[in-house]
Parts: structure tokens; sequence; C-alpha cells
């Protein structure tokens, strides 16, 4: 891992092949490599939520959680290899708690809508899921330490609730509450 990039266009993976951490090369289409990928595409996504007007707090910890999503591509680049400890799962329960403790329990289902910043952190929580279920699908090919499956789920159920804490922050002048599913089973008793 103390390699640096110097050269970025290598041409070594013009055959379909990519390096791992370890020195090792394996087809670009591998298990190990599709669940890399989707934890660089959720950091990426966080990344872009990171461009919008933020609450402090909430800043803080994606900043956070981007550190920490890049040990788990680091983990997942180098087999066998230890880098997400327990703790950071952890600390995902504990701003779980911490935001999910200051909303109104929900009564209805939410569409993954609301102010930009919301609807960000709603896609980045669909790709926290995908990037769950590579890790789970490589986990049952090969040996995969729990903590990154483990952070993956809480990541994807804590970007619902940022969600919902960035829908109140009002910080564009477009927020105040989720978007609530309109369910035509619902609309009819009503009627």
């Amino acid at each position: 891992m103390s390699n640096r990039l110097t050269q970025i266009a290598t041409r070594t993976g013009d055959d379909g092949s990519t390096g791992l951490g370890d020195g090792s090369r394996t087809r670009k289409d591998a298990l190990r490599v599709q669940a890399m990928g989707d934890v660089d595409e959720l950091n990426s996504g966080l990344g872009v939520l990171l461009a919008e007007p933020l609450p402090a707090d909430v800043r803080e910890l994606l900043v956070l959680i981007q550190h920490e999503l890049f040990n788990l591509g680091g983990e997942l680049s180098i087999p066998g290899f230890v880098l997400l400890k327990a703790e950071a799962v952890l600390r995902l329960d504990e701003a779980l708690a911490l935001y999910n403790g200051q909303l109104p329990r929900l009564q209805e289902f939410i569409l993954p809508a609301g102010t930009r910043s919301a609807a960000l952190a709603h896609v980045s929580r669909t790709v926290a899921r995908r990037a769950e279920r590579a890790v789970v699908a490589l986990g049952a090919l090969e040996a995969v330490n729990e903590a990154p499956r483990q952070y993956l789920n809480r990541l994807s159920d804590l970007l619902f609730v940022l969600a919902r804490v960035l829908n109140r922050a009002n910080l564009d002048g477009l927020g105040g509450d989720d978007v609530y599913w309109q369910s035509e089973r619902l609309k009819r008793s009503a009627d």
C-alpha cells in the first residue's frame, strides 16, 4: 500500500485484467473488482454530496466516511488484508442512533426525493446496497472479513436517515419534510 501512482495510463489492463494491491492480477469482471468498483462509486457519490450545502456535523461525518470507504476499498484490493476496523462499524451505529433519534417516526414509506442533497444521499444509499451485495457475493466464494459487509449495511441505513435529516435542514430553501409515497390502496381506503 506504500506505492503511489506516478503513471496513470499503464496499458497493463488492455488485456481485460487489473492489478490488485498485493501485486497479483485478476480479470476486471471478477467479483472482487466489482466490489471494489462499487465502493469506489459510492465514495465518488459521497464526494458529489459533499459539494452541496450541508450542516457542519453531517459534512464532518461524511468526510470521515469517505476515508473509511477508502480503507474498505484498500482491504478489498488485498485479499486477506484488514484495513477497516470494527470501530468504524460502531461509529456508524452511533451516528445512526444520534440522527435517527432526532427524526419523527415514519408512518408511511418515503420516496427518494426532496432537496438535492437528500436525493444525492438516497442515490449513495442505493450504491451502498449494491456494494454490500457485491461484498456478500464475493464472500460466498472467497474469505472476506465481516467489517466491510457490516459497514456497508450500516452505511446504507445511515444514508437513508441522513437523507431525512437533509430534507429537514432546509439549506436551499426547499426542505421541510420527507416526500411520502402515495399508495393507491391507501387513497382508495381514504375516499
